[in-house]
């Protein structure tokens, strides 16, 4: 009788310890990708310097820089089509906001390609996509733009380096400017002429921090309030005074 009732627990268990271990397989199920090629008109060949970015990107809002979703970068060579494959986590999908992809070449530096036509799609979708490039003729590249990007803040006057907790600048051509501070969300107004620069009426959340977490924050809006000129290249951004000091350095967000 001891016997059969040993048995009965040792195989009774067994279940429950198969049913523990399938538990992580709920989090692999939430990645969703989206798969296609990329594709341009020219019969030209690749260089082995050539890299292909795509990404999927949350474009709801008109006047704020697009959200990236997920991206990959794929060192091709040779013709098109170029197969790509973007992961991400499903969860952060949302009904009736808008989603995109958008894809560019570069070589050595320069933009080769570019999709100027919105790839708008659902991207719970397992269709596979096909974007369009359109060639950029040599020496027509567009002009860097402080616009429709997240600025990451690498430098601010008086304060030095900031890395961590990161703070970040968009600004928009509605005149709308903003972002996370090493404490705060803010916000502003902004008024971009060439490559003037006025921000203005800066605001923020009430989150109150670390005092050395503080004291970067105040540093970088003192900053942005002396913001007169500024000057984008290789993705980077920098932002002077009056009188022509750099006071303010940002790199472009991948």
């Amino acid at each position: 009788m001891l016997d059969r009732l040993a048995e009965f627990f040792v195989f009774g268990f067994v279940p429950l310890v198969v049913g523990i271990l399938a538990v992580p397989e709920s989090s692999v199920a939430a990645e969703q990708a989206v798969r296609g090629e990329v594709i341009y008109r020219e019969r030209i060949a690749l260089p082995p310097s050539a890299v292909l970015s795509v990404q999927l990107a949350d474009v709801s809002l008109s006047d704020a820089p697009a959200r990236i979703i997920g991206e990959q970068t794929v060192k091709p060579a040779g013709q098109v089509p170029i197969s790509f494959e973007i992961k991400f986590d499903r969860s952060v999908i949302r009904s009736r906001m808008t989603y995109a992809l958008q894809a560019r070449i570069a070589v050595d530096g320069r933009l080769m390609f570019i999709s100027d036509v919105r790839h708008q799609l659902d991207p719970l979708t397992d269709a596979p996509q096909t974007i369009v490039l359109k060639m950029v003729p040599p020496g027509t590249e567009p002009t860097a733009s402080v616009f429709g990007q997240i600025w990451v803040v690498d430098y601010v006057d008086g304060m030095g380096a900031i890395t961590a907790p990161q703070a970040t600048f968009t600004v928009s051509e509605a005149g709308k400017a903003g972002g996370s501070g090493p404490c705060n969300t803010y916000f502003a107004t902004a008024k971009v002429d060439g490559h003037a620069i006025a921000i203005s009426d800066i605001g923020s959340t009430y989150k109150a921090c670390a005092p050395e977490v503080m004291a970067e924050e105040k540093a970088l809006f003192d900053a942005l309030a002396k913001a007169a000129s500024y000057k984008v290249d290789a993705g980077k951004l920098t932002i002077s005074d009056k009188d022509g000091r750099e006071i303010l350095r940002f790199s472009a967000a991948s």
